[in-house]
């Protein structure tokens, strides 16, 4: 229990046995006192205490009251619980009020170790600031009003889930109340090395760094920052390229990983940076990480509806698209049907003809249907392939067989170009699938081509690859090349889109379902490949190229062969 404020006392946390006096008075500080870490003070002593009306029975065994306690309690509360955490002493500047009676003090927090087990309660040692030290004519910021600032920008910030908002006005609010040249926020991703300015409070006289890249290695305090997680000051910089003499700078972080650094610079004249704007500045930049969090989160919810409506919309379109598909064939089945049933044919080879063009149809009908069903196989993962080795000429071989045919009745050039080997290439997939996806390739290439031809390019290449828990020594590249209708830049990435159709009043006429290139990368990817889409622009042709690996690397042939 506590005996008194100018006598000696036992610290609560000890037992009566071990009667471990203790001399607050003696250590020499104003104030000492211990907190556990709900903030229920165990012992308490400050010189000044009678000069108030304090009561120390009252203080010791309370926590947070009306008695004496910190103006920000969750400020205060946080910074208890993140020393005890890292087992780390802060210095900081805090207010407390008592009976309307305000006192800032400059304190000094430890945490107290235990022979076993993780700290639970803390030591703090301080002073009464005097009345020159709280205007601390050395910075901008009254440290009375340190607090209160930190809550303003908080809460301000806090009231946006728009990320260049909440960016915006943090630069706005902390290069007002510290009076410096610059306050940029730059974003940071682990995979780049360039940070970019994506907001800015700048002084008119000085040049402007919004949208900048910097690379964290020619500015050694960024890349300080982002390993300490802990506020850099720098007092003074050498010749600059962006005309900074001090700087303060310190990361954002949410759930341990950075996200942005807050940097402060002062170009007109060398500053030192205070306590008071250090410990506001980290302070602050804990508020922002939770925010910028936030904000992400929201977008990334946002754009997850946004999908959703657009995939809701696109299936929508499909189902009216596919209906018509569907039912065009089918028209035509039954039409040519009835007219031989009602015996409208007026000699065998127009019997024929009507027979040829119901066939033409069901086979129509049967491949817009497999479309519909693979892709529905796909999205259930219920598409199980059999991989074996397939000779690529083969493959080939097929392909001109089935589809030599359609080009040269649209007058249209088509050519195979094999790779120079002296053996045979063998791929590693599924022969009817591969066949499937370059028919559909070679079949799209030759309904959107009017004039011109289409090229099949096949191409060896050595690349290590690994898929299917094997090691493949290469893989074949194969493009199909056409002088077709092309698709504008803008598109390109939405045509592996399921029911993706780049333009209705375009391509309307062509007629199908839209699916054929989603289903084409779905079934190359699970053999092992990839596929990508390029053209120049509408009206400039098109190349669909997809990879698939090299069961056996052949012998390529030489010049001199």
């Amino acid at each position: 229990m506590y005996t008194g404020f100018n006598s000696e006392i036992i610290n609560s946390q000890t037992t009566p046995e071990s009667t471990n006096l203790i001399g607050w008075s003696n250590l020499g500080a104003e104030l000492v006192f211990t907190q556990d870490n709900s903030g229920r003070y165990l012992s308490f002593w400050w010189q000044a205490a009678k000069d108030y009306g304090l009561s120390n029975e009252k203080i010791v065994g309370s926590s947070w009251s009306d008695i004496f306690v910190p103006v920000d309690i969750q400020a205060y509360s946080k910074k208890i619980k993140r020393i005890l955490k890292r087992r780390i002493p802060e210095q900081c500047y805090c207010l407390f009020s008592h009976q309307q009676q305000s006192f800032s003090f400059e304190l000094v927090i430890s945490p107290i170790l235990k022979t076993v087990g993780e700290p639970t309660a803390v030591l703090v040692m301080g002073r009464l600031l005097s009345e020159t030290e709280m205007s601390d004519s050395m910075s901008p910021i009254p440290i009375y009003s340190y607090q209160k600032l930190l809550t303003q920008i908080s809460r301000k910030i806090r009231r946006s889930l728009d990320l260049e908002t909440i960016w915006q006005q943090t630069v706005e609010s902390l290069g007002e109340a510290l009076l410096v040249s610059r306050c940029l926020i730059l974003s940071y991703f682990p995979n780049r090395q360039e940070l970019t300015v994506e907001a800015e409070y700048c002084q008119p006289q000085f040049e402007s760094l919004l949208g900048r890249n910097i690379d964290c290695k020619s500015e050694f305090y960024l890349q300080q920052a982002l390993n300490s997680r802990k506020a850099v000051a720098i007092d003074r910089l050498a010749v600059d390229p962006y005309q900074q003499k001090s700087v303060l700078v310190v990361s954002t972080v949410y759930n341990e990983q950075n996200h942005a650094l807050i940097c402060l610079q002062q170009c007109d004249r060398y500053r030192s940076w205070t306590t008071t704007e250090i410990e506001l500045v980290q302070e602050l930049a804990e508020h922002v990480g939770t925010a910028i969090a936030h904000a992400k989160l929201y977008h990334e919810l946002e754009q997850a509806s946004f999908r959703a409506e657009e995939a809701n919309r696109l299936k929508s379109d499909f189902l009216a698209n596919t209906s018509h598909e569907l039912r065009t064939p089918l028209n035509g089945i039954i039409g040519f049907l009835k007219l031989l049933l009602e015996g409208m044919a007026d000699n065998p080879e127009e019997q024929q003809e009507f027979l040829q063009e119901a066939y033409k149809s069901s086979i129509h009908l049967l491949n817009l249907i497999n479309d519909i069903l693979d892709i529905a196989k796909i999205e259930a993962g219920k598409m199980d392939l059999e991989l074996t080795d397939v000779e690529l000429d083969e493959l080939l071989q097929d392909v001109d067989n089935l589809i030599r045919t359609q080009a040269e009745q649209k007058k249209l050039s088509f050519q195979i170009k094999r790779p120079a080997t002296l053996t045979p290439v063998t791929v590693y997939g599924n022969y009817q699938r591969l066949l499937q996806v370059i028919l559909n390739l070679v079949g799209n290439a030759i309904k959107f081509t009017h004039e011109g031809g289409i090229l099949i390019r096949a191409e060896v290449i050595r690349k290590k690859l690994v898929c299917h828990q094997r090691e493949f020594s290469g893989i074949v590249k194969i493009s199909v090349v056409d002088t077709g209708i092309g698709v504008s830049l803008e598109k390109q990435d939405k045509l592996f889109e399921n029911f993706f159709q780049v333009d209705g009043s375009r391509t309307k006429s062509y007629g199908g379902t839209g699916l054929g290139l989603a289903i084409s990368q779905k079934l190359i990817e699970a053999m092992g490949g990839t596929i990508s889409f390029y053209s120049m622009g509408e009206g400039l042709g098109s190349t669909v190229t997809f990879t698939v690996p090299l069961a056996h690397l052949p012998v390529i042939q030489t010049n001199q062969q």
